[in-house]
């Protein structure tokens, strides 16, 4: 017995060993022919084996099999089969790998959700443009995520205020809230006004696999407004490869970032899990801008091992505060603080030092948390079911300047140092009845007659007192404070898609998109800035309240935070949505035609909660829900000629829902007797060509857009924090666009992108004007706006770009790339459009940028399959002079006094800067900015 026992051990051991030894290893490195591919799933065919390349494209898998095959998937690519033949205990050495495909095709490989709508090359037929995480990581630096997509045709990208989180973005001349944004098929935008504040989802950049712009209506199918285009941001899936990383990036200006992040991989028990967690800071590069951000993002995912379900949860949230600069300056305002002639680009009016420290009346704080959880479910071979259950919660807001002194808000001349900042120390000796001086005339404050105390309020300042006034004339109790104004939200919602293949060439989807939404609005004081209580008039329900309580400017990492105990001023209000909507697809591809046709409907309800307004218990305190029916209908065509030539056409039409706004005007709970849906036509065609050594995409479109509503910033000094909102606007924007780029050789590769618009309001424009509190100005009557044949401004309509990268050695790469932007005009200011016989719109300088940067990457660890990667990004080469965005349109030979010949124009008497009068209120866009990252992926 114990000789058998002996036999067997034996016998274990040797199989043990054999095993062991019996294991080979195979090695490669997969690429698209002009770069890395991260993230690869290498599997071996007829095992369990697999594994994913690092963030280099290198990739190590063991096995026991001898001989066999590989087979490599890559988003966006062609899999591969690769025969291997390794010997016991060796090494086999695949070297590079090319993959066929290239940058504009997304396939289902990694996407598996049936809810996330993917376009894929010369299938799709819609113009689209694909980013993928490897560029995002190396060229974002310290931009803002939506300049990422700078280089794509049709794009303007700019960085607004300045403020960290506040850039924006345009698609063929519509702005952000008319464009879709959705994270792994969920839509973001804000269900009140579509709104889209890149500050919240700072971190989308650092977990994002991949972002798609498809410009125009889309390959969506649910019922988004989709006008200018959709962005779909696929994240980092839970299922990544076991492996993480460090990094640190630190820049111009105080930048500093840090992140880590690990993958626990797929588990044998089927589980997955995902972590990120980084903070970033940094003084702004504007004056006053400074800011911190926190990001984290957990994914937990489970396969089932007969692969029928798979289920995937997500968390991703970025608690922020960043000081703003919201007031745009005229350009003499910069040349003032300038030197030499130069403007101070850098200038901000919105902040200065108060007790030695910075202060910035405009801040903005924000956590806006989204989870969710996808099912995918495999019912059979011909038939899915996808399902995604998300929410969402927002807390938070932005502050700013409330009331005045002697009729003066902080954004006067009268608080203003040397140098050009707000004077805060003034501002709070005056609120705490100290005497100060004001155009060398001294003021105290008086306290109220009724309580004796040093009372602040939502005064305005609309008529000035002039400093001499005895004590006690109005307004010579007022005082200024900080407020702030929050639009917090809880947002629920799930989309389930059903996906049957009746045949080989015939797909039918149909589904639900569900959501429900509530809006919090209201302003509570966070500093009396040295007065002692804030008296609010606005209540009915609890008139002339004196209050005492002052709330933090930072973000609650609370996302549920109740707003309950809060003391509200000026006005509070709940905005409710409901959106029910129905969609379906038909789908046909045969050989080298494909073929779609979608509908989608959806009915929003809209209720209105006032508890400020109207009398508690009243129809208008609590409306009903007034409900509105939506939706839309497009299809298209693809056709590849041959492997080369390719062309497609799409069309569309759409009865969009109006905002929220819209619904009930002039922030009341009466319903707008003339409530209509927007109704966007829209039709593309394109052609595109595919080569070894050069692929090009050619668009051309026609997007017509009528009785919309729009709202836009108030720039004036004299209304801080107001906003015009401007009725039945009518545009159509058509354009032509083209996309390339070229494999010079192995280490050279050139991309380029051309586009060109032709946007123009037709018809006339109504327009009211509002200030914080949403009160009316000038008596609440409509104005009428004359902007028949005029350009739409906020975009360039003429952009360009040219960009090249270079392969050193084996690590080191070089890239540059050019951006030209031209044709780019003035957002509309109404005063400049009364009248039918105005000038038009003010078109700013064109502009051109070159941005550069070096990559170097090493291998290190035991087996190298470990990197160091090392980047530097410098924006801005050059360090151009340019005007962004302006405000405003006034023209050099207005005159400097209207209908007054005799004081001369701005060109006549040189008042102008680079041609432009300098009366404009504008935003520079920023000089040369520089940061070096690390990463060490393990």
């Amino acid at each position: 017995m114990k000789k058998m026992k002996n036999w067997l051990l034996s016998g274990l051991l040797f199989l043990v060993v054999s095993t062991v030894f019996s294991q080979g290893k195979i090695t490669g490195v997969i690429t698209d022919g002009e770069g890395f591919l991260p993230g690869a799933n290498i599997s071996i065919k007829g095992t369990s084996d697999g594994t994913l390349t690092d963030y280099n494209g290198k990739f190590t898998i063991n096995t026991s099999v001898k001989t066999g095959q590989l087979v490599i998937t890559y988003l966006g690519f062609d899999s591969k089969t690769v025969s291997f033949t390794v010997a016991d205990g060796a090494t086999t050495d695949l070297g590079a790998i090319v993959l066929k495909g290239n940058s504009n095709e997304l396939d289902e490989i990694v996407i598996t959700s049936g809810v996330v709508d993917i376009a894929k090359d010369r299938k799709t037929p819609v113009a689209v443009s694909t980013i993928k995480a490897a560029e995002i990581q190396e060229k974002l630096g310290t931009l803002e995520f939506p300049e990422i997509l700078k280089t794509t045709p049709s794009v303007y990208a700019t960085k607004g205020g300045g403020g960290y989180g506040d850039s924006r973005i345009n698609i063929r001349g519509f702005s952000q809230t008319n464009v879709a944004v959705m994270v792994n098929g969920v839509p973001i935008n804000d269900m009140e006004n579509g709104a889209v504040f890149w500050s919240n989802w700072a971190g989308l950049s650092d977990v994002t696999t991949a972002m798609q712009v498809q410009r125009g209506l889309g390959s969506s199918k649910l019922a988004i407004a989709s006008v200018g285009g959709t962005i779909n941001i696929m994240t980092k899936s839970s299922e990544k490869d076991e492996g993480g990383s460090v990094a640190t990036t630190f820049g111009n200006a105080n930048y500093f970032k840090y992140l880590a992040t690990y993958s626990t991989g797929r588990m044998e028990n089927g589980f997955s899990t995902s972590v990120l967690f980084g903070q970033t800071r940094g003084d702004g590069y504007v004056d006053g801008t400074e800011f911190r951000e926190s990001n984290y993002y957990i994914g937990m995912g489970y396969d089932t091992k007969d692969n029928k379900h798979n289920f995937q949860f997500s968390i991703t949230g970025a608690p922020q505060w960043h000081n703003q600069r919201s007031a745009s300056p005229t350009i003499a305002t910069y040349l003032k603080y300038g030197s030499n002639g130069n403007p101070a680009t850098r200038y901000n009016s919105d902040w200065g030092y108060l007790n030695g420290e910075e202060f910035n009346m405009r801040r903005n704080f924000y956590h806006k948390p989204i989870a969710s959880i996808n099912w995918d479910y495999n019912i059979n071979e011909t038939t899915k079911l996808s399902t995604v259950l998300y929410g969402s919660w927002g807390r938070g807001g932005g502050s700013n300047g409330t009331g005045g002194i002697r009729g003066a808000n902080f954004l006067s001349n009268d608080f203003r140092t040397a140098d050009g900042l707000v004077d805060f120390d003034k501002i709070q000796a005056y609120n705490s009845g100290q005497t100060v001086m004001i155009n060398g005339v001294a003021i105290t404050r008086t306290t109220t007659g009724t309580t004796g105390l040093y009372e602040n309020s939502a005064y305005n300042g609309a008529t000035k007192v002039p400093p001499t006034a005895p004590a006690g004339s109005s307004p010579s109790t007022s005082g200024i404070s900080r407020i702030s104004s929050f639009n917090s939200h809880d947002w629920y919602g799930g989309v389930i898609d059903l996906n049957k293949k009746f045949s080989k060439n015939l797909t039918f989807d149909i589904g639900l998109d569900l959501r429900t939404y509530t809006g919090m609005h209201y302003q509570n004081v966070n500093t009396l800035l040295g007065g002692d209580v804030y008296v609010d008039t606005f209540d009915v329900n609890n008139p002339n309240r004196t209050l005492t309580g002052t709330y933090p400017v930072s973000p609650t990492w609370n996302p549920f935070q109740s707003i309950s105990s809060v003391e509200k001023i000026n006005y509070y209000n709940d905005g409710d949505v409901n959106w029910y909507g129905v969609f379906t697809q038909l789908e046909y591809s045969q050989d080298n035609l494909t073929a779609f046709v979608q509908g989608a409907v959806s009915q929003q309800g809209f209720k209105r909660v006032d508890y400020f307004k109207y009398p508690a218990g009243t129809a208008l305190a609590d409306t009903d829900f007034e409900n509105v029916l939506g939706g839309n209908v497009k299809g298209g065509a693809n056709y590849n000629f041959t492997e080369q030539h390719n062309a497609y056409v799409n069309a569309g039409y759409y009865s969009k829902q109006p905002f929220f706004n819209v619904v009930y005007p002039n922030n009341a709970s009466i319903v707008n007797p003339l409530l209509v849906n927007e109704k966007i036509t829209g039709v593309e065609g394109g052609y595109g060509f595919r080569s070894r050594y050069f692929n090009a995409n050619v668009n051309l479109y026609y997007t017509s857009w009528a009785d919309r509503f729009q709202r836009n910033n108030d720039n004036a000094a004299d209304n801080p924090g107001g906003y015009y909102d401007f009725a039945g606007i009518k545009e159509v924007h058509t354009g032509f666009e083209f996309e390339g780029n070229s494999k010079i050789s192995d280490k050279l590769r050139i991309n380029a992108m051309f586009s060109m618009g032709d946007w123009e309001y037709k018809g006339n424009v109504l327009s009211e004007r509002f200030n914080a509190q949403n009160e009316p100005i000038g008596g609440g009557k409509p104005t009428t706006l004359y902007l028949d044949g005029v350009k739409v401004g906020d975009a360039a309509q003429l952009t360009a770009s040219l960009g090249a990268t270079y392969q050193v050695l084996r690590g080191v790469e070089i890239d540059a790339n050019y951006n030209y932007n031209d044709n780019v005009y003035a957002s509309i200011s109404p005063i400049n459009f009364t009248s039918p016989d105005n000038k038009g719109s003010l078109e700013i300088p064109a502009y051109g940028l070159l941005d550069a940067g070096f990559s170097y990457t090493m291998f290190v660890g035991k087996d190298k399959d470990k990197t160091v990667f090392l980047r530097l990004n410098v924006n801005n080469v050059m360090d151009k002079v340019y005007i962004a965005e302006s405000k405003t349109n006034i023209f050099a030979d207005d005159n400097i006094v209207p209908n007054d010949p005799s004081k001369g124009t701005y060109s006549s008497t040189g008042r102008t800067y680079n041609g432009v009068a300098d009366a404009n209120q504008v935003f520079f866009g920023f000089g040369r900015t520089w940061n070096f990252s690390m990463r060490y992926n393990f």
